[in-house]
């Protein structure tokens, strides 16, 4: 590994990470990464004189993952066999070594570019931290079952929609943030019954006690971070800190209404029910985000 200047900031040390292609290394450095900014080891998120970084239109990535249109995946069944629960959990997998270079390409696309608190870098870093933690411990999982990360095929959609939103934050906060982990929110709780219903009560375990909650911080750093940019867009020269009470209503009607606009610009379809009201809640949006954006009829939660 090469030897890493006392110097570097938060944005060079995560275009080191969205360059690795190898995704438990990835995983590994984002964790270090992490660390060194938690731990005030990396003093600066960027050089606000220097010239920006070149970011890869896609991140390194090994070839060993076969990769299909999402229309040409297999189904991964019910988890009701041992091939069915590989599936799932390799199709978890896949979703979050994206998540990994998701989390990295927020921070250093658009962190200096938008002049972004240092806040908004510390909730990405964590999430990013988190990220590289799924990845791993459910590419051990995977082993665990008699499989490994690459045995089977995987669709890169999620990259597709960073492309998408490459050029625009909010879009960015409002697609993968907003709708993608939420309707992880959606699905994860039925992929966790089924699991422990049919005696996998180990990766039962990990989803519902690590991945699920800690998705629900995500989620919430995707809707913070988008009323943020709405109350800034809003109130340029104001300290959001000091928001009124008699605004907030107001404010809060205007960032839904970009929302829609956003997702019915950038997301293909409606949105499908049913919803995890409580914790999209939790989260910190409510309904009036979401179902305007949803399909008329509630259909049954799709294999996740």
């Amino acid at each position: 590994m090469p030897m890493v200047s006392q110097e570097e900031t938060l944005v060079e040390a995560a275009l080191r990470v969205l360059n690795t292609a190898d995704p438990f290394e990835k995983a590994r450095l984002g964790d270090s990464v992490a660390s060194r900014w938690l731990n005030g080891d990396i003093a600066e998120p960027y050089d606000p004189s220097g010239s920006d970084l070149t970011l890869p239109d896609r991140p390194a990535r090994l070839s060993s993952v076969k990769l299909v249109a999402p229309s040409l995946m297999p189904k991964l069944g019910r988890a009701g066999s041992l091939q069915s629960r590989i599936a799932i959990v390799h199709s978890l997998t896949h979703t979050e070594s994206w998540a990994i270079d998701l989390s990295w390409d927020i921070i250093a696309r658009f962190g200096k570019q938008e002049s972004m608190p240092r806040e908004f870098f510390t909730d990405f870093v964590k999430v990013a931290q988190d990220e590289g933690r799924h990845f791993s411990l459910l590419a051990a999982r995977l082993e665990e079952l008699g499989s490994y990360y690459g045995a089977l095929p995987a669709h890169d959609g999620l990259w597709d929609s960073a492309t998408a939103t490459s050029k625009d934050l909010l879009a960015r906060l409002a697609v993968e943030h907003c709708v993608h982990e939420a309707r992880g929110l959606d699905v994860v709780p039925t992929t966790i019954l089924r699991f422990r219903n049919n005696g996998d009560n180990t990766t039962a375990d990990l989803l519902e006690s690590v991945v699920y909650p800690e998705e629900i911080t995500h989620c919430a750093a995707g809707v913070k971070w988008f009323k943020y940019l709405c109350e800034r867009s809003r109130n340029p020269a104001s300290e959001q800190e000091e928001e009124s009470g008699s605004g907030s209503r107001t404010e809060e009607h205007e960032a839904i209404a970009k929302f829609h606009a956003i997702v019915r610009a950038y997301f293909r379809g409606p949105l499908k029910p049913p919803f995890n009201e409580a914790a999209r809640k939790e989260a910190g949006f409510g309904p009036q985000w979401y179902e305007p954006l949803a399909v008329k009829e509630v259909n049954s939660i799709p294999n996740y």
